[in-house]
């Protein structure tokens, strides 16, 4: 099926604000690029439903947009539940041209792009004969910037990555919001506005299950994925071996490292490998996983009781993973939580994680570290009551 003008008009219509104000919203923290360019396309990905649509609203204030020349839509609307191809974006550019053919810029926001077939392709043309459009792309998968789209838009694109609400953003909603409720609560912008918000974050789990990862693998039943993904919210901040996962399971050790693979690219877990200088010796100890968001953990794991301890050190992961490209863990006799590495000037940071003030363990465990690696910075200790000043020093 082929969408007229008309119809992809008529959708974008209901998604853009041509002649409705922008709503209000949280002021999301993210690195954007100091402007948008006709030759460079802006990816935003982020896991589902953590609020990627409301920043491309809040784009236009950035960049100083005329809503009036900016179209959005969302390939997920059910209206377009054909075949999307590239002859669907020729459609939506020629018609929105047409509409405002007086306009010498316009901007297109494309929600869950990767719906569209052959869409990288085809924005790699656009960008390399510029005429004036803007394009902004999303997505929900990581795998957008693998494959294809690294090759088809390389020097063509710049991407930042969303997350769920930091605490800083959660008291911009709920200003006497503490440390304790934010890792109660999580970060999904939804669930926090809503009275009955765990209910909607265990649909966002089944949601992102079956449609980011079991769709895309094509596996036959959600169920051992879903298996897999809470195994790792539990275990979070041990090493996870694929065999122990595998036989707890039932599949097989190469299926559960897809299923993990998969459910990284969909941003439900992210993984924390073993810190050493060889690659060797890093690949040959397992991971460790942490769960994009403490709320969403806390819904779907079938354990009982609260460990704050482990539920900050998942909040100190995601945001040192905001800030670091690569965050590890090291181990030997004595665990160090996390190691950084600056990318500016390489300077490596120990990072320990303690709810209340740190133990002897904690002081072993930095001893053994920098009698491994002497040159290290001084260790950065975040505690309950240091979150928010650790988090700050990060830049």
């Amino acid at each position: 099926m082929l969408y007229t003008m008309f119809d992809l008009m008529t959708i974008a219509a209901d998604w853009s604000f041509w002649d409705r104000p922008i709503p209000s919203s949280v002021l999301r923290e993210v690195d954007l690029p100091r402007q948008l360019s006709d030759r460079v396309c802006l990816v935003v990905q982020g896991v589902r439903r953590c609020g990627k649509s409301v920043l491309l609203q809040q784009l236009m204030s950035r960049y100083e947009l005329n809503p009036a020349n900016v179209a959005f839509l969302n390939f997920e609307d059910p209206r377009l539940g054909m075949s999307l191809t590239h002859e669907t974006l020729d459609e939506l550019v020629l018609g929105f041209r047409r509409v405002r053919k007086d306009a010498a810029r316009l901007a297109f926001f494309l929600d869950e792009i990767q719906m569209v077939q052959g869409w990288q392709r085809w924005l790699r043309a656009q960008l390399e004969r510029p005429s004036g459009n803007l394009f902004v792309v999303t997505g929900s998968n990581a795998e957008l910037l693998s494959g294809e789209l690294s090759s088809a838009l390389t020097g063509r694109h710049l991407t930042v990555e969303l997350y769920p609400f930091s605490l800083s953003e959660l008291r911009a909603m709920k200003p006497a919001a503490g440390l304790e409720e934010y890792l109660e609560l999580g970060g999904f912008p939804e669930p926090l506005a809503i009275t009955d918000g765990d209910r909607l974050l265990r649909q966002y789990f089944d949601d992102i299950v079956e449609r980011d990862i079991r769709e895309r693998l094509q596996a036959r039943s959600s169920l051992p994925i879903r298996q897999v993904v809470q195994m790792a919210y539990e275990s979070a901040g041990s090493e996870m071996s694929l065999r122990r996962i595998a036989g707890a399971v039932g599949i097989a050790v190469d299926t559960a490292s897809a299923y993990l693979e998969a459910s990284e690219a969909a941003y439900m877990v992210q993984s924390c490998p073993f810190y050493a200088h060889s690659a060797r010796r890093r690949a040959s100890r397992s991971r460790k996983y942490y769960p994009i968001d403490t709320g969403l953990r806390r819904v779907v794991s079938t354990r009982t009781g609260r460990d704050l301890g482990k539920t900050l050190e998942c909040a100190v992961h995601l945001e040192l993973r905001k800030r670091f490209k690569n965050v590890f863990y090291w181990r030997e006799k004595v665990e160090v939580d996390f190691v950084v590495q600056d990318q500016a000037d390489g300077k490596v940071i120990p990072v320990q994680v303690t709810w209340d003030e740190p133990l002897e363990r904690h002081h072993r465990a930095m001893e053994a570290f920098y009698e491994n690696f002497p040159t290290a910075e001084e260790t950065l200790w975040v505690t309950a009551g240091s979150f928010e000043e650790a988090v700050a020093s990060l830049g």
